[in-house]
């Protein structure tokens, strides 16, 4: 009896194929059978389980709560066979399959996406999906496959593999500094146009600044206003290019301007609490050949950032 009763391994990925769909006539489509037969495995499937997955409406569906653990655990299962195909045959050199991943939107764009060239270019049989957003997911969501994050995460059961260090600078433009003067301390800062960014978790209108000499470095929290303010950090640091005021961003984005001149370092005396960069993923995901092998990719072009 209890066979009988048993989910079978095929239907696992009839099942996520179904909830990705959205509906049985679109999971018929990518199926590539009919809208009936759908119903009618879907049938089979509840009753032999004893209980319903799935709720159907005219158009839509939604799954049930049993539907959605069994969801999560379906995808679970099948990415570990995935996994443990790809490690005990020859694709443990050549990976396949989807790999998902997400950085934030300036960083993502600059550094990442060209990374994924790369990478595509060399393992062509994987393939990539990037979607970029301004804050990290949660990390109990399975959406993505790799994270590339600032900071590293406190969820011990999370993998965080350090790419780069990144530190985050006071900058302006020489045009600003001319006309307002340059700041000498911290407590100067209130008294200049600083350029917000609401982004992530940060206290926003707070920048955190230690005096790196001295044999005991004390943190200071300045309290900073300003009249112009942005969720997009290239849009932030395009305002300090033209003079607007002073902005806290990461090395890497302002990097090239520093060098070149059209930015120039504020309060070179004082550090800022540390953003390093990581790739993040779970645990299970370590026997993936084409997740380890990315992100030693990662790794591997990040290797002189920061230095």
């Amino acid at each position: 009896m209890a066979a009988n009763t048993a989910i079978q391994p095929a239907e696992l990925g009839f099942f996520v194929a179904l909830a990705a769909a959205g509906s049985l006539s679109a999971a018929a489509r990518d199926l590539g059978i009919s809208t009936a037969a759908v119903s009618k495995r879907l049938g089979q499937m509840e009753a032999r389980i004893g209980m319903p997955l799935v709720i159907r409406t005219t158009r839509r569906m939604s799954l049930t709560p049993e539907g959605e653990v069994l969801l999560e655990h379906a995808r679970r299962i099948l990415g570990e066979l995935d996994d443990l195909e790809q490690l005990l045959t020859s694709a443990k050199s050549r990976p396949s399959g989807l790999l998902r991943v997400n950085a934030t939107l300036g960083f993502g764009r600059m550094h990442v996406a060209p990374v994924i060239s790369d990478y595509s270019r060399r393992y062509p049989e994987v393939d990539v999906q990037l979607q970029l957003s301004a804050d990290p997911p949660p990390l109990t969501e399975d959406a993505f496959d790799v994270c590339v994050r600032f900071g590293e995460p406190p969820d011990a059961r999370i993998v965080a593999r350090k790419l780069a260090p990144n530190r985050r600078l006071l900058v302006a433009s020489p045009g600003y500094l001319r006309k307002h003067g340059t700041p000498q301390v911290p407590a100067d800062l209130p008294r200049h146009n600083c350029i917000g960014i609401r982004q992530g978790s940060d206290a926003y209108g707070v920048w955190r600044l230690t005096a790196i000499r001295g044999a005991r470095p004390r943190t200071e929290a300045v309290h900073v206003r300003g009249n112009l303010t942005t969720n997009d950090g290239e849009i932030a640091v395009n305002w300090a290019l033209e003079g607007h005021g002073i902005v806290l961003r990461a090395e890497w984005d302002v990097d090239r301007y520093l060098r070149s001149g059209r930015l120039v370092q504020v309060l070179p005396q004082y550090a800022t609490p540390e953003a390093n960069i990581y790739a993040v993923y779970q645990q299970r995901h370590q026997l993936s050949s084409r997740i380890r092998l990315f992100v030693e990719y990662l790794a591997e072009k990040f290797a002189a950032f920061g230095q």
